[in-house]
Formats: C-alpha cells, sequence, structure tokens
C-alpha cells in the first residue's frame, strides 16, 4: 500500500526553495532541509527521492511562479513597450522585497550549478530559450505597433532585454536604491524607441 503523505508538499517545497536559496545546492545539506521542513530525512526521501530530485522540484516550481507573475504583467500591461517596461518593474520590486539579498534563484542556479550536472544545463537552456521567445513575440508585437523601432531584429532585442533583465537582479542583490534600478530600466528601454 502506498503511503500516504501527511504533510503539505506545495508549503515543504517552499521551504526548501528558501534553503536552497540561501545556502546554495553544494552547501546545503539534508541536515538543513531536515531543520527548514520538520520533516525527517526519511521523509524526505521518500517523498521526493534524492537531494538533487528535491532541489530540481524547486527549480520547477521557482520558475513556474515567475512564469505565473510574468504573464500576469503582461495580461494587465497597454501596450508591448509597457510590458517589457513592467516586466523590468516587477524585476525591481522582488529585488527590493529580497530582505537577505539573494537575487534570482535560477541566476543563482546558473553560476553555481549550469556546469556540473546536464539536467540542470538542459533546464536552464530551456527556461532561458522560453525567456528570450517571450521578450521576442513582445518585441515583434511593439514593433509591428511602431512602439519598437527596427534597428536591430526582435530576436536580438529579446537577447539583449534577457541579459538586461538578468543583469537588473544581480545588481538588485548588491543595491536597493530605486532610483538607481529605475536608471537601468529607462537606459534599456531608450535603445528601444
Amino acid at each position: 500500500m502506498p503511503k500516504v503523505e501527511t504533510f503539505n508538499r506545495d508549503l515543504v517545497i517552499q521551504q526548501s526553495v528558501e534553503t536552497f536559496h540561501n545556502k546554495g545546492f553544494n552547501s546545503t545539506s539534508m541536515q538543513d532541509l531536515v531543520d527548514a521542513t520538520g520533516l525527517n530525512r526519511s521523509s524526505i526521501y521518500n517523498s521526493f527521492g534524492s537531494k538533487f530530485d528535491l532541489y530540481m522540484e524547486c527549480l520547477r516550481s521557482y520558475q513556474q511562479n515567475s512564469r505565473q507573475a510574468l504573464q500576469k504583467v503582461i495580461i494587465n500591461s497597454n501596450d508591448p513597450l509597457s510590458s517589457i517596461k513592467n516586466i523590468f518593474n516587477l524585476n525591481i520590486h522582488i529585488a527590493s522585497n529580497d530582505s537577505k539579498n539573494n537575487g534570482c534563484f535560477i541566476n543563482q542556479c546558473t553560476t553555481e550549478m549550469a556546469n556540473q550536472e546536464p539536467v540542470i544545463q538542459h533546464f536552464l537552456e530551456n527556461n532561458q530559450q522560453y525567456m528570450i521567445r517571450l521578450f521576442e513575440d513582445i518585441v515583434k508585437k511593439g514593433q509591428e505597433d511602431n512602439l519598437i523601432n527596427k534597428n536591430k531584429s526582435a530576436k536580438e532585442y529579446a537577447l539583449y532585454l534577457l541579459t538586461s533583465v538578468q543583469g537588473l537582479r544581480i545588481s538588485g542583490i548588491l543595491s536597493n536604491d530605486q532610483q538607481d534600478l529605475e536608471s537601468i530600466i529607462q537606459t534599456t528601454l531608450s535603445v528601444l524607441i
């Protein structure tokens, strides 16, 4: 008879995301996860598999939450240019509310784990392609509406925007100065207009 989980799986994932995000994958021990979740080791192993399996589930959860937030911002924007601005503003909001200054969990994973594990590298490549396509679609629409110039292709601008967002999140780790972060947005957007 299969064992029934008697804990809130989503809460355990959230607690594990925070632990991995605070310490990184390599520095997080099983004891850290036990302490964070209140589960014993056997419950973690039985429910999630290995530490690596739990880490992957945490990455997928973080990714899903991030994508939902992005889609909400895009849906609530008036036009493609405001979609881009609002995506950057969302990232400033996240950075300014990051009391531990950890930055983006996926960016952290990229710097720590991308070259260590093929499964993670594949996950990160897929995530990057998703973001490039998202920005490319927005830029194409903005170019069709004559809101974004055509000096570069939609894909070239998408690559530029992705690296700008990543840089903004990294800058947000070191500085929560709203004016500086908003200046980054204005400079980034000025290239598109």
